[in-house]
């Protein structure tokens, strides 16, 4: 006798039948993964995974009155042991550095205001993603280039109150920048008038010749010399063309089921930059525009996207380690970091320094002080927390030491 087949429609049915127990995210993804394999598959086999997942989904529900905060900080802090403490990782020579490890997850719980290696990944829309070419005219459109990155040398001429800028020609090629537009650059900054432009031919260190322009540029007369050599400094930081702060762009290529797609990965990061200046960048996703600057993703996209770039920063340092902690631990650091409406630091000038308790206070960091200011202002501590009760050796409430027991004498 030949087994009814069972369908896609059988496995929504059973599925459904689950929706009071799981969550619905659960429920779709099961669908999802059981949905690819369904030839392989009977009622029974279908029951047995929910009945597993439902027992496990169970297991992993918080009890009330779980120590969720130390939970998550000896799931955090014990993991923490046994990162690296390599600060750097190059991988292959045109590629960017990063801060991993450690320090990078010392640096996101800080709340410090830049990363040490601020970088910013840009993907692109459905058409420009396949096109390698159009991908390498937007790295050079938001590539930050200065005079600096075009000039082969920059002298000054203290009598004549001059400034000598020696263009170098393949660089400006390589750059897509124009001699009308350096000029045009440094004539909006007033740095100086341009008094002439020559062209020449000089033998590099290497022993190859190489054009060469040279613009003079005249300086308001009667500057000191100190002040000349400020103008130098001021003229080699002129801006030509691209988003500030965008000093370095690489193409990057990831190929996946037969097909190559490029994304762009950015040394800095603008992420106002990028959005003010999206109808030039015509070919950028601006959905999956991302950089690592916590306060910046803050200030332009709000506390919540902050928060999701919290936990994913502190997730993909310790996964990057091969180190297996519940996402909920981190989301849980994540919570209490952008609870206020601004990101703070897990610390003494963040939430530790912040608590509403006295004494809590007072265990973390310089003792007395807080003590002092307390008494001072005189502050009243509710004893809410688990610190300030192990402090003046109470109960703490945590788990049975929660539930608050109220007898009635007397029958009424």
């Amino acid at each position: 006798m030949k087994t009814k087949k069972f369908t896609l429609e059988d496995l929504k049915k059973e599925l459904e039948k689950c929706s009071s127990e799981l969550p619905k995210s659960i429920i779709q993804e099961l669908e999802e993964k059981l949905s690819k394999i369904i030839d392989r598959l009977t009622k029974s086999d279908v029951e047995k995974v929910v009945s597993e997942v439902i027992r496990q989904y169970n297991e992993a529900l918080v009890e009330p009155g779980e120590a969720v905060g130390t939970v998550a900080a000896q799931s955090i802090g014990e993991p923490g042991t046994q990162m690296t403490l390599r600060t750097f990782h190059f991988a292959g020579v045109r590629e960017l550095n990063v801060t991993l490890g450690l320090p990078r997850l010392i640096e996101v719980l800080d709340a410090k205001r830049t990363p040490s290696t601020p970088l910013m990944r840009i993907e692109l829309d459905e058409k420009a993603k396949y096109d390698k070419a159009k991908a390498e005219e937007l790295a050079r459109k938001i590539q930050h280039v200065t005079v600096e990155n075009v000039a082969s040398s920059i002298d000054i001429d203290f009598g004549q109150q001059m400034i000598y800028l020696r263009l170098d020609e393949e660089l400006m090629k390589d750059k897509r920048v124009t001699l009308d537009m350096v000029i045009n650059a440094l004539s909006k900054h007033k740095i100086g008038t341009v008094e002439s432009v020559t062209e020449r031919e000089e033998e590099m260190p290497d022993g190859k010749r190489r054009k060469v322009i040279e613009v003079a540029v005249a300086v308001p007369e009667g500057l000191e010399a100190s002040k000349m050599i400020k103008l130098r400094q001021k003229v080699l930081n002129v801006k030509l063309k691209g988003i500030k702060g965008l000093k370095r762009v690489v193409v990057k290529e990831v190929s996946r089921e037969g097909k190559t797609y490029y994304y762009l990965e950015v040394e800095g990061s603008n992420l106002q930059g990028i959005f003010n200046n999206l109808d030039e960048l015509e070919g950028i996703d601006p959905t999956k525009v991302m950089t690592n600057n916590i306060h910046e993703i803050a200030e332009v996209l709000g506390i919540e996207a902050a928060r999701t770039a919290i936990i994913n920063e502190v997730m993909g340092v310790l996964r990057e380690q091969g180190l297996d902690v519940d996402v909920r631990h981190v989301m849980l650091v994540a919570d209490l970091m952008t609870l206020t409406g601004r990101v703070r630091q897990i610390g003494r000038h963040g939430i530790s320094g912040e608590k509403a308790s006295v004494l809590a206070r007072a265990a973390f960091e310089v003792t007395t002080k807080h003590l002092l200011e307390a008494g001072v202002k005189g502050e009243e501590d509710p004893l809410t927390g688990v610190i300030e009760n192990v402090v003046v050796g109470q109960l703490i409430p945590i788990g049975s030491g929660m539930v608050e027991l109220r007898v009635r004498h007397g029958g009424e």
